[in-house]
């Protein structure tokens, strides 16, 4: 604003400068009123014209500095250095509006995410090997191979067809009526064998996402070191389970949470 009204003093002073030469040899008080007043009009659209000028050079100047932000708190952008070093003015290019950015970041983000599903599609698409023991009271060990992506429900379903012609209570059962207890957990059916691996889910007394079976050899004298073993997890009828739920092992068997966190692995009930 003090640029301004330096110009329009200075520019007042050529007024008064230039109506005098206009002025000169004018002998009607007509010509000389019409002469100021066109005088007066030219300088004022000069001025005007001035006044438009600095106020876009300081808009210009406002968005520079809004740009030169926007860089600062998102350093990731290529172009941020070359703003911030008037590169980008100097060499004339134009550059990648905000939104343009935006939409360019959204649009890889969204690549990632397609990406990462397709690939988690792939995880579960592997074939995983499951050791299992059909228990009525005693261990029948028996292994299926299914996908990481099935969920207990399907496994159970595959479960009942292996087993259907060797035991009669299976055959007759439905499959909502079987349990699979791992590590003394029974796992309800809608989780997925996926879900507890990329979760890396903890039992009672061994993890939840190894499907084998395996001890640890390892000689550990540090009871604060946890052992890294694998117990066969049991197929079990309903009915069986309502009848022997007081008795060991299914005393120590509880329904996964996946909320709840185990700290330490307790003894496994074989």
């Amino acid at each position: 604003m003090e640029e301004i009204l330096i110009c329009m003093t200075f520019d007042m002073q050529i007024l008064e400068t230039a109506f005098k030469k206009e002025t000169v040899g004018l002998v009607t008080r007509e010509q000389y009123v019409e002469k100021r007043v066109n005088i007066r009009t030219k300088i004022e659209e000069e001025e005007k014209e001035k006044l438009q000028k600095l106020q876009q050079e300081e808009e210009e100047l406002q968005l520079q500095k809004l740009k030169k932000r926007k860089i600062k708190a998102n350093p990731r952008l290529s172009f941020s250095e070359d703003v911030e070093n008037g590169e980008d003015e100097e060499d004339g290019e134009d550059t990648y509006s905000f939104s343009e950015r935006e939409a360019e970041e959204q649009a890889e983000r969204e690549r990632l995410r397609k990406q990462w599903l397709r690939e988690q599609e792939q995880i579960k698409n592997e074939a995983l090997e499951i050791t299992y023991s059909y228990w009525d009271g005693a261990g029948h060990r028996r292994v299926m191979q299914v996908r990481k992506g099935d969920t207990i429900g399907e496994f159970l379903r595959a479960v009942q067809q292996q087993l259907a012609p060797e035991f009669r209570e299976i055959r007759t059962t439905s499959v909502e009526n079987l349990l699979y207890v791992k590590e003394d957990l029974i796992i309800p059916h809608q989780h997925s064998f996926y879900e507890l691996i990329v979760n890396k889910a903890r039992g009672k007394s061994g993890p939840l996402f190894h499907f084998d079976v395996h001890e640890d050899v390892r000689t550990i004298a540090d009871a604060t070191i946890e052992k890294d073993e694998s117990h066969a997890g049991k197929v079990v009828e309903r009915h069986w389970y309502e009848k022997n739920k007081h008795i060991f092992p299914a005393s120590r068997w509880e329904i996964y949470d996946p909320t709840r966190k185990w700290e330490r692995y307790t003894i496994h009930g074989d």
